[in-house]
């Protein structure tokens, strides 16, 4: 009971000091259908729906607060399988920078490479509990983050996930960049054979921007390196790299749209991102068909072909609904 009363209790805070309540609702449909047979990653079907609420108040045009929960229910379990997550946090808005501390919510803020951050993250750990800034220019942006994923305790060890990104814009040309790091530190006990881990990875990418070429809504090509790096102190001898080259080409138009991204290399072995880029070959493409494309409700299906390797083709689908409401 601890948890609901501490819930109640910010609510109720922020109710009595707001000068303009404010609230919004998600709700998000999840069909996630996952047909793989390479040791790489295993089939699975994730379906379910996550419901989260926010309420709180603005203090002028660029500071707000906010509390709230947001919960996963996973079809066919019970209701309490999953504990919900606390949302808490500040942020900060203006013409160039974006600021947030708290537990605050992971969609739309970080956009990163499958290959070093998973989708899988947004359905089993929604929320950023830490920090994010991002500084903008006309000419692009350039942002990070801390999420504290484990505290430290005498048999539980300590974990973070840190990240750097951004973008620049010259013309019809661009330049990203991704840095993640994953530490793995100890628990308070220090049992005999327990190390602390470091695991990282960078994607630098040089892209051009295709409306000009092909009439449609959007489209890019952009083309660069994958690294990763996992050392276990005191028992490798460094860090164990791997390098590859990645790729991807986009086009959307008003209904459908087409992803396709190839990596060519080193596997990779990074804590957070997506297995299948732990072969030396992969080749994914996406075909996106939004059935809904409202202002509060967005319908999404994604058909996926996964070719490992050269030799395997697994498939997968996607079914995503998200209706938000809220003033």
């Amino acid at each position: 009971m601890k948890l609901p009363l501490l819930i109640l209790s910010l609510l109720l805070s922020v109710a009595s000091i707001a000068q303009k309540l404010e609230y919004s609702v998600l709700f998000q449909g999840i069909g996630d259908n996952r047909e793989y047979s390479r040791e790489y990653a295993l089939p699975k079907t994730i379906l379910g729906e996550r419901t989260s609420f926010e309420i709180g108040t603005t203090l002028d045009e660029n500071h707000k607060f906010r509390v709230g929960l947001s919960h996963l229910f996973e079809f066919g379990s019970e209701i309490n399988d999953l504990k919900p997550n606390l949302t808490a946090y500040y942020q900060y808005n203006d013409k160039q920078k974006v600021f947030y501390f708290g537990a605050f919510p992971r969609l739309g803020l970080l956009n990163y490479p499958l290959a070093m951050l998973s989708d899988t993250l947004n359905y089993y750990r929604p929320n950023i509990e830490g920090l994010y800034g991002q500084y903008k220019w006309t000419w692009g942006n350039q942002g990070g983050f801390v999420d504290w994923t484990s505290r430290q305790t005498d048999y539980k060890r300590e974990t973070f996930l840190a990240g750097i990104f951004g973008k620049m814009q010259f013309g019809s040309f661009f330049f990203e960049n991704y840095l993640l790091m994953f530490h793995y530190a100890g628990t308070a006990l220090r049992p005999e054979g327990e190390h602390i881990s470091d695991n990282h990875g960078m994607s630098l990418l040089l892209g051009a921007n295709l409306e000009k070429l092909i009439p449609i809504q959007k489209a890019y090509i952009k083309a660069g390196i994958l690294e990763s790096g996992l050392r276990e102190r005191n028992v490798t001898d460094g860090y164990i790299t791997g390098w590859s080259f990645t790729g991807e080409l986009y086009g959307e138009s008003k209904s459908f749209a087409l992803r396709a991204t190839y990596h060519q290399g080193d596997g990779h072995n990074l804590m957070y991102g997506d297995s299948f880029y732990n072969a030396d070959s992969y080749l994914r493409t996406d075909i996106y068909w939004k059935f809904i494309n409202s202002e509060q409700i967005q319908g999404r299906f994604n058909l996926s072909f996964h070719l490992i390797e050269g030799s395997t083709l697994d498939q997968s689908q996607q079914l995503s609904l998200v209706y938000k409401f809220g003033n």
